[in-house]
């Protein structure tokens, strides 16, 4: 069973996700360390461990500030969907200074299925935040990695660079919310859900908010 342990980096609360599984290899989701202090607390954390791999949920600043750092310290993949390519660089804020754009990526496509810590993990591809967002599904464990797309209560935001709100609810409500309510929800900022609780709960999912060439 994996471990998992979450890290909040950046002026932007992000949620980075430190994976582990008991062979003592591990993974990182969306690594924000931004500055000296953060960079160095994560690094910190995989002194003894393997890294196989870094996941990139999208091309928002806040979720790959250190990328490139671990490619170069652990030769790991870093992977993201291409329709985020051009991303980082439109949206670089008040991060822009701290960005370390020099790594390479690794593509994605919906549907994949990475092999990773010895466990089957599904891409699913859900734009609308971004062109190129992505869940991480890793079906055995009952765990989602849904970066910004999926919140407790609410869904990423679409006013973004290449935002659509349409594509996003379409994204949620066509490949998210039939997955199996037990799935625990890790998203990109803020605390944990599960898919039952926002099939429920989030006022963004229920019926009255359809893309607007579904409505009658």
């Amino acid at each position: 069973m994996m471990k998992i342990k979450r890290f909040v980096f950046n002026p932007f609360q992000e949620n980075t996700y430190l994976v582990e599984s008991p062979q003592g290899n591990c993974l990182i989701v969306d690594p924000g360390a931004y500055d000296r202090e953060e960079k160095e607390a994560l690094l910190g954390e995989l002194r003894g461990k393997e890294p196989e791999a870094v996941l990139l949920t999208h091309g928002h600043p806040d979720h790959l500030a250190a990328a490139g750092l671990l490619q170069r310290e652990f030769g790991v993949k870093v992977f993201m969907h291409p329709d985020d390519a051009d991303v980082p660089s439109h949206i670089a804020g008040p991060l822009a200074a701290h960005l370390d754009l020099e790594f390479e990526t690794t593509p994605l496509s919906d549907g994949q299925v990475l092999q990773l810590l010895g466990l089957e993990c599904k891409v699913i591809h859900t734009p609308g935040h971004s062109p190129g967002g992505v869940c991480y599904w890793f079906e055995s464990e009952n765990v989602l990695f849904t970066g910004d797309t999926l919140f407790r209560g609410t869904i990423g935001r679409t006013d973004l660079y290449k935002g659509e709100y349409d594509d996003l609810i379409r994204s949620v409500m066509d490949k998210i919310m039939g997955l199996p309510g037990c799935t625990d929800v890790l998203p990109g900022h803020a605390g944990a859900t599960t898919i039952a609780e926002e099939r429920t709960e989030n006022p963004f999912l229920q019926p009255f908010n359809e893309p607007e060439e579904d409505l009658g």
